[in-house]
């Protein structure tokens, strides 16, 4: 190494220069590519058919947009994850801030992943179904009697080491006590697989516990879910012919904060979108450690959403969230990192993926 006193004055402000230059040089560049990407598309995509689904941090958030709006979502896959609302503290309003998230953290981690609270009867799955309903009818989310028709999606692998198979379980009796019938829910349990989102053949081998948290185990999850919640689909496309856009959420996030959003977001669009007005949207909530600043397109282009949403009219968002000193996995909020109302319509991520939806909605420019 050499030292710093061996360098002349000279020779030292000349190395500073060159470096502010490269430093000026790579915000310069940080900001054309920004101000360069392209906003979410006016498609004139049919609202009423919505749908969602989500691994891990991702499930509860599909679970958690599904109740707060099905009025127009008609199904929710919940991958890995828990009931709705299983980590809010009954203590958390007793304590301002931070200090709320806090509580609801350390229950999270315990309780609706770990299963450690067993013992207290956490998950309580009928509790947790009364509080929504309550929740609905001080108007925080839709009326849960709405999602009475509704499909959902459960799964749960066998040697996922992170969210216990019985906080799963659980999850179908929440919804059950919600009032949706047996016939509507569909619990997977695949003795083989741990924590991921599985496929047929991407990934990392069935049973892994790790990043990029996608696995092969000869299972189509993509398909299954979205006939599920759908009915039966045409054949999906042995090549798909739409394409990934990225985009900027910052227009979808004015006025919100804080968000833990990303500035880029992607959604799959298949050419007949583009052409004709009228398809359904699915979201997809990654799970933490899983936007694509962490592990690329690992999530979103092997998940084997695209090859559905070609021969079935479905437009798939991929909305993505970004690491912060207080998130750093980058998860989706399920205990209240942005604000104490993280489960209700008024909730910053369901606002901003609530305003990205509702812009794929707006007629076609031209039209």
């Amino acid at each position: 190494m050499v030292s710093l006193a061996a360098i002349s004055p000279s020779t030292a402000q000349t190395r500073w220069a060159a470096l502010v230059v490269a430093i000026l040089a790579l915000l310069w560049l940080n900001a054309c590519t920004e101000s360069d990407l392209p906003e979410l598309p006016r498609l004139a995509a049919r609202l009423d058919q919505t749908s969602t689904s989500g691994i891990s941090s991702g499930a509860y958030m599909a679970g958690q947009f599904h109740l707060a709006h099905n009025r127009h979502v008609i199904g929710a896959a919940i991958i890995a994850g828990g009931p709705y609302g299983c980590a809010e503290s009954a203590f958390a309003g007793l304590v301002p801030g931070p200090g709320a998230a806090m509580l609801n953290l350390n229950k999270a981690m315990s309780g609706c992943m770990l299963d450690g609270m067993r013992f207290m009867g956490i998950p309580d799955a009928e509790w947790l179904a009364e509080k929504a309903r309550r929740r609905a009818e001080r108007g925080e989310i839709d009326p849960t009697d709405l999602s009475r028709q509704d499909h959902i999606y459960l799964y749960t692998g066998e040697k996922d080491r992170i969210v216990a198979s019985r906080i799963v379980r659980r999850t179908a009796d929440f919804y059950r006590a919600l009032g949706i019938p047996d016939a509507n829910i569909s619990l997977i349990e695949n003795r083989l697989a741990g924590h991921a989102f599985v496929t047929e053949s991407e990934g990392l081998a069935c049973g892994s516990n790790r990043s990029p948290f996608v696995t092969d185990c000869d299972y189509d999850q993509a398909g299954a879910l979205l006939k599920q919640i759908y009915g039966p689909l045409g054949t999906p496309s042995p090549s798909p012919a739409g394409h990934y856009l990225h985009f900027d959420q910052r227009p979808h996030l004015a006025g919100l904060s804080p968000t833990g959003l990303a500035d880029t977001g992607i959604v799959y669009i298949p050419s007949t979108c583009e052409a004709t007005p009228g398809c359904r949207i699915h979201i997809a909530f990654h799970g933490c450690a899983q936007n694509e600043i962490m592990v690329g397109d690992a999530f979103y282009a092997k998940a084997g959403f695209d090859r559905w949403a070609d021969t079935n009219r479905l437009i798939v968002l991929f909305p993505q969230t970004r690491s912060t000193p207080t998130n750093p996995q980058g998860c989706w909020d399920w205990w209240g990192y942005t604000g104490p109302d993280f489960l209700t319509r008024t909730a910053p991520q369901i606002r901003a993926v609530e305003a990205m939806i509702a812009r794929l909605g707006e007629p076609a420019s031209g039209s």
